[in-house]
């Protein structure tokens, strides 16, 4: 029998969501040093990446419906591209976060189908979200 994994969100005015308690998700990645973005996420050497409680992201994007089967995942994937964002991951991770975004949703339920599709989205259309917030706020 898999495990059951559960995230507690609140919906938000500017962003769509707020954790309301600390998650960690192991991931593959190996790094050098850690990295964090303020007392939200931090992403340790041996790829634990531990997300806490008042971390804010948007949800799932696109044309897509927020379901619970959608959620885990969007919070990893946000976490991830934000640490890319902030030039604290290397944007080469950007292939494996969207890899990452789909095996999670499937393991929290989500349609084969919907994943593929999912998966695909992010990977089209995704790189925008990574873009290092200096070269946003110049161009």
């Amino acid at each position: 029998m898999s495990k059951k994994f559960t995230i507690h969100f609140r919906k938000l005015t500017h962003y769509k969501y707020q954790l309301m308690e600390n998650y960690i998700h192991a991931t593959s990645i190996t790094l050098q040093q850690e990295c964090c973005i303020d007392d939200f996420v931090a992403l340790k050497k041996d790829g634990q990446l531990h997300i806490f409680k008042g971390y804010a992201w948007d949800g799932p994007s696109g044309p897509t419906i927020d379901t619970k089967d959608f959620m885990r995942g969007s919070l990893v994937h946000d976490a991830l591209y934000q640490l890319m964002r902030k030039k604290q991951l290397p944007v080469s991770y950007k292939d494996y976060a969207d890899k990452l975004l789909h095996d999670i949703c499937i393991e929290d339920g989500m349609s084969k189908f919907r994943a593929w599709y999912v998966y695909h989205a992010v990977r089209l259309f995704g790189k925008g979200a990574i873009k290092p917030d200096d070269d946003i706020n110049n161009t």
